[in-house]
């Protein structure tokens, strides 16, 4: 019976589990344990406690791969769950202990983000009380967001995005698992959402080993096989090796 980990992938803003279809068919064709899970985007505790539980409900270790907001969520998650190995953030914020996403992104030279979001309201669940929650503008989102995938698909992607709440981007981060986890990064060049000034500094903080990739914010839906090699690297570097593979893999 393999020991290999299971992949995680978790999406992160204005997006859901399908922008990780290129890479996880790739997974699938190499014969890897991959899921790719619901992120609630409601707010950073909540999505980190939630995807800490389903980590914690998988058999045997697991690597987490988040993409944008979704690396805030890895990094809090795996500070929890006890079944994580390693870290791939994906165009990915990687926040510091107390940071806020909001507060982390305000002095992004690249990012143009801000001015693409439009807010609306959610019921929070008590009584009749609202909260905002953004998307980003359908008219701005191949721009901002997918500059680099076809425009017919990135009008479906902004069809079918998620919206974010508010919230998320002013709630205080937790302890970040990167300083205990090894981490990759994959950087791309051209991310004018979440800005890749803002991803490449995170990256260099945490100490992750980083690939720059030139392409816009979703890296991994126009460049799914590079964003895909990143993950294999990780993987090989922290899976036990598999009887009678003889292979060791350095820790």
């Amino acid at each position: 019976m393999s020991h290999e980990p299971t992949i995680v992938l978790v999406h992160g803003a204005f997006a859901d589990a399908s922008s990780w279809n290129g890479v996880v068919e790739r997974l699938l064709q190499g014969g890897h344990h991959v899921v790719a899970t619901a992120n609630p985007l409601r707010g950073v505790a909540a999505d980190s406690a939630y995807i800490a539980s389903y980590i914690s409900q998988i058999e045997g270790p697991t690597i987490l791969v988040g993409h944008s907001y979704g690396g805030a969520v890895i990094s809090n998650a795996a500070s929890t769950a006890k079944n994580v190995l390693g870290l791939v953030f994906v165009a990915a914020y990687a926040p510091e202990n107390g940071e806020t996403l909001g507060g982390a992104g305000a002095n992004s030279k690249d990012s143009v983000l801000n001015s693409a979001l439009v807010q609306r309201l959610y019921p929070t669940g008590k009584d009749k009380e609202t909260a905002p929650e953004f998307i980003v503008d359908p008219a701005k989102f191949h721009d901002a967001f997918a500059s680099d995938v076809p425009e017919k698909q990135s009008a479906v992607m902004a069809a079918t995005q998620r919206p974010i709440a508010a919230g998320a981007f002013s709630e205080a981060s937790g302890p970040p698992a990167w300083k205990t986890i090894p981490s990759w990064a994959v950087v791309a060049v051209g991310d004018k959402a979440a800005g890749t000034d803002v991803i490449r500094s995170m990256a260099k903080r945490a100490g992750a080993k980083t690939v720059e990739i030139k392409g816009s914010h979703v890296i991994m839906v126009s460049q799914p096989q590079p964003v895909t090699d990143v993950i294999l690297e990780a993987l090989q570097a922290v899976a036990k090796p598999v009887a009678g593979a003889g292979v060791r893999n350095k820790p």
